[in-house]
């Protein structure tokens, strides 16, 4: 007697194969029989030709706090996604002492775009060790199976507290910090995170703490995962960290080390490419390095006091911890306008936006006079009104209070190059930055747009290998057993969608975090249903069961 039979599925497998008509059974949370099935069972659903696929095993997530007051993940189930990783670029919230808990909170929400008040009312911190807060999501429950690396700047804090982000650190500092590491892995992290990135900043602007750390303090930390003989490095690369670098960290701890993020910039043309075939050579030595990209042209909504894409630009810092009166007084300098721009004539790597106002538009204005600038860029409004753009685009934000949402299209948008990273064998398509930007955008479902829009919409992937991508891919490199495929005993993750009209839908803002905050979110369009271990999830409309199905992964295997 099984549990669930899906009958008159196409099954893609995961791994590749055609499609191929089936119908698949699961017992005890897992594929115990595929094929033309007359076997009774508790449960029966008629996929009615749909395509039957591995859930999807999203590897960049920022879950970490929304966890432990939201146990689906959402908006990711209703995604398709079946298994999140969370913790990456270093900015996991354990271990986190109580003397730690409102610096973390402060930094994360700069660094990601999350509400402070949703982190402050609505985090659980039942926990002060790594160990502790993977056992309060054992406890609470989940819904998509959760892995989770332990981040590094969560361990500087934890260890220097406030002064992570000012300073370098001492050897018995870096000997402690790797204490906590090693427990992490003992815990069941499934690696280490880190970040370098220039655009990575906490509280008040201060650099995020993990980009003080010079470059022992990184290989002493990365190295605990080649003492383990086991884990994940994944590291946000600055411009001075160089491929030499990971990929020595690489082959010295034999472990799998993905670069974040290899975004396609027409300021720099040459990065992306060069970080993803910097992998694939890298590969061919034997040494396991990934550029992590994306299927999504990063695109950002803000209002200029939360204005994310500029803030790593030097004339910027002025603004940053400053209150309204004095910003609206200090965007209608001259001065300031001049050192905007000239920082916008001298692009630095590693920089979000380089002054293309043909990317930034209008997306809200706040004055009824002013709606009919809503859809036009920058560019097309500075036409219009005979200025500069620079000029258009600080007056018309300072003349409404700096209440003007602006939409600003950043990378990724030359979708030609973007279809060259995502197909050389250096690269794994991921990104989706769940749970994180909240104020700005929401990209958790980039496996829909894959499917909809690369695969059916441009025809630029065969749909079984785009399900590949998605699913046994990842799982395979993050070293994550038994899922993202479709075969006899695996963990029963599926994701039943309509191939004619899967897609990610718009975005809309909810006012569903602690406190009453808002965030953008996505519906999906094409979902029919969502499994996680056997039990279902997702409807294709609503969750459908109020019991956390999904596990917390603290088991890999090896490298």
């Amino acid at each position: 007697m099984h549990d669930i039979v899906i009958k008159g599925a196409q099954v893609a497998d995961g791994l590749g194969s055609p499609l191929y008509s089936a119908d698949v059974a699961v017992k005890n949370g897992r594929i115990a029989e595929i094929g033309q099935l007359n076997g009774e069972a508790y449960e029966s659903v008629d996929a009615d030709g749909l395509v039957l696929a591995p859930g999807i095993v999203d590897v960049h997530t920022h879950y970490d706090a929304q966890l432990t007051w939201d146990s689906n993940a959402t908006p990711s189930p209703s995604l398709g996604v079946t298994t999140v990783v969370v913790g990456n670029c270093g900015f996991s919230i354990a271990p986190c002492p109580p003397d730690c808990r409102d610096l973390i909170s402060r930094n994360l929400a700069e660094v990601e775009g999350m509400s402070l008040t949703a982190l402050r009312s609505g985090t659980n911190w039942g926990f002060e060790s790594f160990s502790e807060y993977i056992d309060l999501l054992r406890r609470k429950g989940v819904t998509p199976n959760v892995a989770a690396f332990i981040g590094h700047s969560a361990v500087r804090t934890t260890v220097m507290k406030d002064e992570a982000s000012d300073r370098s650190a001492t050897e018995a500092e870096v000997a402690e910090m790797r204490d906590l590491v090693r427990d992490g892995m003992d815990a069941g992290a499934i690696g280490f995170s880190t970040s370098t990135s220039v655009n990575h900043h906490g509280d008040r602007g201060v650099p995020m703490p993990s980009r003080l750390a010079d470059e022992s303090e990184l290989r002493t930390l990365v190295g605990v995962l080649g003492e383990k003989g086991r884990g994940v490095f994944q590291v946000t690369v600055g411009p001075n960290l160089t491929t030499e670098v990971m990929e020595s960290l690489a082959a010295e701890n034999n472990c799998p080390v993905f670069q974040t993020a290899a975004l396609y910039n027409d300021a720099f043309p040459d990065r992306a490419p060069k970080m993803v075939a910097d992998s694939a050579e890298a590969q061919a030595r034997g040494n396991q390095l990934w550029a992590q990209v994306s299927c999504q042209p990063l695109s950002m909504d803000f209002a200029l006091p939360a204005a994310f894409p500029m803030q790593s630009l030097d004339a910027w810092a002025p603004l940053i911890n400053a209150d309204n009166a004095n910003f609206e007084r200090k965007i209608r300098e001259s001065e300031f306008r001049h050192r905007f721009r000239h920082d916008l004539e001298t692009p630095q790597k590693g920089k979000l936006f380089f002054g293309d106002w043909s990317t930034v538009e209008v997306a809200m204005a706040a004055r009824a006079e002013n709606r009919e600038l809503e859809g036009l860029t920058v560019s097309e409004m500075a036409e219009r009104q005979g200025k500069d753009p620079v000029d258009a685009f600080f007056d018309l934000s300072a003349d409404e209070g700096l209440e003007t949402i602006y939409t600003a299209g950043l990378m990724n948008t030359n979708e030609d190059e973007v279809e060259k990273l995502m197909r050389q064998p250096g690269s794994l398509i991921s990104l989706s930055d769940g749970g994180a930007h909240l104020r700005y955008l929401c990209d958790a479902g980039y496996g829909l747009h894959l499917l909809g829009h690369w695969v059916r919409e441009r025809g630029s992937f065969e749909l079984t290998d785009a399900i590949r991508r998605l699913t046994s891919l990842p799982a395979d490199l993050y070293r994550i057993r038994e899922r993202g495929r479709i075969v006899l005993g695996a963990f029963a993750d599926l994701f039943l969608f309509d191939p004619a009209t899967v897609a990610r839908g718009p975005l809309r803002r909810a006012f569903d975090l602690p406190g009453g905050e808002s965030r953008f979110i996505r519906d999906g369009a094409g979902v029919h249903g969502v499994w996680v271990n056997g039990r279902y999830v997702f409807d294709g409309k609503d969750y459908v069961t109020d019991a956390p199905t999904g596990m917390v992964i603290d088991s890999f295997a090896s490298c």
